[in-house]
This record gives structure tokens, sequence and C-alpha cells, in this order.
């Protein structure tokens, strides 16, 4: 049996898990967690992602994300397939490491409280693991982003913390309002009852979620011409960023298909190009003459290897 398409739409918002394969470890030590933020970065500047929150256990990982394009399939298999490259190389393992496909529930972002409900039940998992329990501080479990919601110093770029704080009504990010947010984290730790929403399935909103949703993509089209919107623009995204380039260098497109294949202005926009859009290696290749996919990976290592 086929299995259901991911529903995806502009400024969709979601709760994703995945596990290890077998639910075996995912990280094996605080370098690994390292790696796969900033494999999470990397992700999140190729797609526009908006992170609202995460956290990494030893064998599964969660993240509340916003989609500003309908990009979350491409992006996900970019993040579990690129750090899953880099997990095996370090620890000279092969095969798969996540287990079968990951979860992706839905988040109703019509009404306020939804979000929310996501956001705590993320930064409250290692309360249900208990590894954080007693008297404990729940930002002393550094690898969730909780932390960062506490000490502005500790946010990487791509995590958004106004949306959530606006849920809870802090509409401020000032150190009185970080300190009214952990005191509501305290209660909700207390009284987890509104976790049970994140039990629902597919989706955390509405009785009329589905409603809404089945006439938001009905409106839209059929599942290929959403396919064929979300390509049109990354293709856009990826030429814009071409001949912005090739006019800093003063090439012409011509340019690109006389000089040689490494050429550094060639390297140096192939570099951009995989680092913040989702085009592969191949099409950087075909887009700008540079021969094979295999050839492209390795200028691009050589260059990253003297950084």
């Amino acid at each position: 049996m086929a299995r259901p398409l991911r529903i995806q739409y502009i400024g969709a918002r979601y709760h994703v898990m995945s596990r290890g394969d077998r639910r075996e470890a995912i990280f094996c030590d605080d370098a690994d967690r390292v790696e796969f933020l900033r494999t999470l970065g990397q992700a999140c500047l190729k797609t526009g992602w908006q992170v609202h929150a995460y956290c990494l256990m030893s064998n599964h990982f969660h993240l509340v994300v916003e989609t500003p394009q309908p990009n979350l399939a491409v992006g996900m298999k970019w993040l579990l397939g690129t750090y899953t490259q880099r997990f095996n190389r370090r620890h000279r393992h092969w095969g798969h490491l996540f287990g079968g496909r990951y979860k992706a529930q839905l988040i109703d972002g019509r009404k306020r409280g939804y979000l929310r409900c996501a956001c705590d039940y993320v930064h409250l998992n290692p309360v249900r693991a208990r590894i954080v329990s007693g008297k404990k501080k729940l930002d002393s479990y550094r690898w969730s982003s909780y932390p960062a919601y506490r000490q502005p110093k500790l946010r990487p770029p791509w995590l958004r913390v106004g949306r959530l704080l606006g849920e809870h009504g802090l509409e401020r990010d000032t150190a009185a309002t970080r300190r009214e947010f952990e005191r509501r984290m305290k209660q909700a730790r207390l009284e987890p009852g509104e976790q049970e929403l994140m039990r629902g399935g597919w989706k955390i909103g509405a009785e009329d979620f589905r409603d809404w949703l089945a006439d938001k993509l009905g409106r839209r089209g059929r599942k290929d011409e959403r396919a064929s919107e979300r390509r049109e623009t990354d293709a856009a995204l990826a030429e814009r960023m071409v001949n912005e380039a090739l006019a800093k260098a003063r090439w012409r497109e011509i340019d690109l298909a006389t000089q040689p294949k490494g050429h550094h202005v060639k390297v140096k926009i192939a570099r951009q190009l995989r680092g913040q859009t989702p085009m592969s290696r191949q099409g950087i290749a075909d887009r700008l003459s540079m021969g094979s996919a295999s050839y492209v990976s390795n200028l691009l290592a050589s260059v990253d290897s003297k950084l």
C-alpha cells in the first residue's frame, strides 16, 4: 500500500519526530548533537524553515518547525540523509541511521494555543524521560531550545522565539518576560494535562482543522500542481542567486560555457547554491557547466577542507 503524501502548504507548522533504526542511538555523544544542530542550521538556510522548538534525546529528536514554502519533505530528506552520512563517517558505520518514516503532525495555526502546546511538549520531553527530575531545573538539559529561550546568547539564528512567547501572551522579549516564561513552564511541568492533545494522530488543532485543510488544499489544486509550485519556487531562488553572482563577477551567461569547469567563480557560486538552496549537485553541475555531480562534490569538499 502506498504511503499517504505529506500535507504541505505555505506557512505550515509541524511537530516533527524521528527515531533511530530499531530505536538505537542517533547521538552517541555531545559531538554528535553539535553536528546535528549544525546540520539543522544548514537545512534551515537551504529551505527557509523557522524552528520554534527542538529537543535532542539519545535515540530520537523533536522539532517544531514552520515552513514559509511548502518544502518539509525535501528539507527532511536532506537533513536526515546528510546527518546520517556525517554520523556514519565519524563512527565508521554504514547503512540506515533512522528507522522508518519520520512523524510530522500538522499544527493548527489559526488560533493561539496549539503551537504553544506543541512547543511545551517538546521542551518537557526531558522531564517525561526522567532525565530532568526532582528539583532539577528544566534548562539544565542543554540539548533543547528551552535554555535558548531563557538566555538570548544561546540562540542560533534559525531559532524563532517570538511566536511562542506571543502565544504565551508575552509580546516583548525582555528579562521580565523570560522569567514569566520560566514560571509558566514550571507550571506546565506540574500540570501536563494539555499535552494529551499531542496524542491526536496526524494533526494538533481544532475539530474543524481537517475541514479547513481540505478546503485550503482543494482550492490550491491537485498534488502534482502543488509539487510543481514548490519546484518553481526553489528554481526561482537558485536562478536569482546565479544571476546575482554572475553580475558581481562581471560574467555573462556565455562565460559559464566557455570558462573551465573548476574556475573559482563557478566554485563560489556552486558553494552558495549547495549551502542555501535544495538544488542537487547534478543540477548545479548542469547549470554552471561544471561536468558531473561527483566533480562538483570533490571541488566543494576541497574548498571546505581549507576553511
